[in-house]
């Protein structure tokens, strides 16, 4: 397909190749050639190997694990791109990290998701288009136009498929993710409950409570990254003891640090759902309670939809 002022070229890091390829692949555009490897320090290099001269060029690059390396290759492969006259340049940044480093959390702490929005920015960048912030308020931390796509229609779609929405009950697993909890739930006409928890210290949480009756219920936890694993353990564990009847979660980035799929595999969860905007590990992929979704069809349409000018947000509605 071609864009409204010139060709679509899609460059991709090696961040995640498999859901670059499956983009491609739904806008029938073959990725672009290019090289992007490590020289014997591990610095990086970059070479673009196709002519992009007045394209609209789309870098396909999440900046999870390693984040600081392919941060790096987003900004290089930009630069690259930027000093080889593309006519615009678009970060697909499926999983944006740094951004729970969204605020001051304690005296003399740095804001660092603004610092990478300023680097994204300043690299040459003219979008960005990314999936479920950890808070949206991220967008106004670039000065270019930012995309913020939701992965709530695909799930919307597997759990109506897979669950008698008439014993199913949403549920927050903290009083921060509500809002989103709260839109799922809308979505498939299902009541809503919350976990209350205190988190001592990060990385640990202690569930303190369970907001609604969920006893007989087949219980959907929602949220946006799951990293180590345990405010969703926790949280099955407060609602099985609360009589709820199996737990789920569906959950857009899985970042499964560590032990974390060891943790989920060996809980009372009955299955975790994440999208591929992050290439899982082998422990994942060996899970036998976690499941994949793909996402690169609501990508490959948001990208369809920008190349040509069209409304990005009429996807959702």
């Amino acid at each position: 397909m071609s864009a409204k002022n010139g060709s679509i070229k899609l460059v991709a890091g090696n961040s995640n190749p498999a859901l670059a390829q499956a983009i491609a692949q739904g806008l029938n555009v073959p990725l672009t050639k290019a090289v992007v490897r490590r020289f014997a320090d591990m610095e990086i290099f970059v070479e673009v190997q196709e002519n992009i001269r007045g394209s609209d060029a789309f870098i396909i690059q999440s900046t999870s694990f390693p984040a600081n390396d392919n941060l790096m290759e987003l900004l290089i492969i930009t630069d690259a791109l930027r000093r080889s006259s593309a006519r615009r340049i678009t970060a697909v940044i499926p999983y944006f990290g740094y951004a729970r480093q969204d605020r001051r959390s304690g005296s003399r702490t740095p804001i660092s998701a603004k610092l990478v929005a300023n680097l994204i920015t300043h690299a040459g960048v003219d979008r960005v288009m990314t999936l479920d912030l950890h808070a949206g308020q991220i967008q106004g931390f670039f000065d270019i136009p930012t995309d913020n796509l939701f992965a709530a229609p695909v799930m919307v779609r597997d759990i109506r498929e897979r669950f008698d929405l008439g014993k199913v009950m949403v549920v927050s697993p903290d009083v921060g993710g509500v809002a989103r909890a709260r839109g799922l739930a809308k979505r498939i006409n299902t009541p809503l409950a919350i976990v209350d928890k205190r988190r001592e210290r990060p990385g640990e949480s202690e569930v303190m409570n369970v907001i609604g009756d969920v006893s007989g219920y087949s219980c959907i936890l929602v949220d946006d990254i799951v990293d180590s694993g345990g405010t969703l353990v926790n949280a099955a564990d407060a609602l099985i003891a609360k009589g709820a009847k199996e737990v789920y979660a569906y959950i857009t980035h899985g970042v499964l640090s560590g032990g974390a799929a060891a943790r989920i595999a060996g809980s009372k969860l009955k299955e975790l759902v994440i999208t591929d905007s992050i290439l899982a590990t082998d422990a994942v992929t060996k899970a036998p309670n976690i499941r994949t979704l793909p996402i690169a069809s609501l990508i490959s349409d948001a990208i369809a939809r920008t190349a040509a000018e069209e409304s990005v947000s009429s996807l959702f509605d």
